[in-house]
């Protein structure tokens, strides 16, 4: 026998334990036989259970506890925040700049630009200039070959001959058509008669007559001999003007045509560059000022040409665009040594005097309905808005002449939501 069946004989032999039935006694001792476990292992399992279930009750009571507290914290420092006044950018208005620079983008034009097309047809016989090549009024720039043209003006030459031969021939008939009149209109009655009298008239009359004629026919042959003549002086191609080759489209051989159609082709294209014309498209604020010649200006260029040039307003449109709301403003620039050329972008600036008694950047601007306001910060760091007038816009800058005086703090770009008179918290911007 085992030393488990003796324990179990002897509790058996003992009897059933106070409070137990004998058949509960024999089931327990059954089951423990069975499972090999000890009698009280579920009482120390509940006590387990009891005890961890507690624990995390204990845990969910502290972190519950943990968000109440965090959540208050953050609801305190909203209220604070909340209660707290907003943060504004804001600038020192500043007494308006004397004498400011209105700078405007511009572009060069020539004083005079021509397209050079032949007056007579023929080939190119030679071309003595070529492209950035500096002229004179008058000198030569191809030559042509025109022999149909030689050849009309030959032809003409001979007809003229011929009716200055005419001519003479015409005046020796009137002469003695004239003669022969004389003599039979002063004959005596009786010895001619009336009809040979008249006839003799007729024949001077018809003479004189073929004379006008052919004295017509001299002046129309000659006309076209000075036509021909006029003609061939443009077989030398000549510089309208003092100025510089911009193009040349002709080379030896080339047969060009007379006229300027879509048909022909240009020979040179040149343009006069001193002095040179600058256009501008002045805004309609500042029109007024700049609309009348002597202004001065000044022509700033960048790159390889770069620099600053003196010049001046010579003419204005007097007119302003309704598309665009500028004016066309021509300055007249001195360019002797040709530092500037046509077709530049340049800038042009003015020296305007001032409007307002203030400047301060268009960013604080506020527009409303028929009103222009701007945010001031006061002494006590409350929101006023202020109804102003604009004197001038310069772009980025704006003149006020009412409203604002200088060491005034604007705010820039405020906020719809800051009503006035809510206090603020003032951060200057350079």
């Amino acid at each position: 026998m085992s030393p488990h069946d003796e324990d179990l004989a002897q509790g058996t032999a003992q009897g059933p334990t106070k409070g137990q039935f004998p058949d509960q006694v024999a089931r327990n001792e059954h089951d423990a036989v069975s499972t090999g476990f000890a009698a009280d292992t579920g009482a120390k399992a509940k006590r387990g259970v009891l005890v961890g279930a507690a624990i995390l009750m204990a845990c969910f009571l502290i972190v519950t506890v943990v968000r109440i507290v965090h959540a208050r914290s953050v609801a305190s420092e909203g209220e604070t925040a909340a209660n707290a006044a907003p943060p504004v950018d804001v600038v020192i208005a500043k007494p308006a700049a004397v004498g400011q620079d209105l700078v405007l983008p511009a572009q060069t034009a020539a004083w005079y630009e021509s397209t050079i097309y032949a007056r007579v047809s023929g080939y190119v016989a030679s071309w003595q200039v070529d492209i950035g090549d500096h002229v004179t009024k008058g000198q030569v720039l191809a030559s042509i070959e025109t022999p149909e043209l030689d050849a009309q003006l030959q032809a003409a030459r001979a007809q003229l001959q011929s009716s200055e031969a005419t001519v003479q021939a015409r005046k020796a008939e009137a002469e003695f058509s004239k003669t022969t009149n004389e003599r039979w209109r002063d004959s005596p009655k009786g010895v001619v008669s009336d009809q040979e009298r008249e006839s003799k008239k007729a024949d001077f009359q018809a003479a004189e007559a073929r004379l006008y004629s052919a004295t017509a026919q001299v002046a129309l042959d000659k006309s076209k001999v000075d036509q021909y003549t006029a003609l061939t002086a443009f077989k030398q191609v000549k510089a309208p003007f003092d100025g510089t080759v911009t193009e040349r489209k002709i080379d030896v051989g080339n047969l060009v045509t007379a006229g300027s159609g879509a048909s022909t082709t240009s020979l040179y294209r040149m343009a006069q560059t001193d002095p040179l014309r600058v256009f501008v498209d002045v805004p309609q604020s500042a029109a007024g000022e700049l609309m009348k010649a002597g202004v001065p200006a000044e022509i700033r260029a960048t790159g390889a040409v770069g620099g600053v040039f003196a010049g001046k307003i010579a003419r204005s449109a007097e007119s302003i665009n309704a598309q665009a709301r500028t004016m066309r403003v021509e300055v007249d620039m001195p360019n002797a040594n040709h530092s500037l050329v046509p077709g530049m972008y340049v800038n042009v600036a003015f020296s305007l005097p001032t409007r307002g008694s203030v400047e301060v950047p268009a960013a604080v601007l506020i527009f409303r309905p028929g009103v222009t306001q701007v945010a001031k910060v006061d002494g006590s760091g409350k929101i006023q808005f202020v109804t102003v007038v604009i004197a001038r816009d310069n772009g980025n800058q704006v003149e006020l002449s009412s409203g604002v005086t200088a060491g005034d703090k604007l705010v820039l770009n405020i906020s719809s939501q800051i009503a006035a008179g809510q206090v603020v918290a003032a951060n200057v911007s350079n």
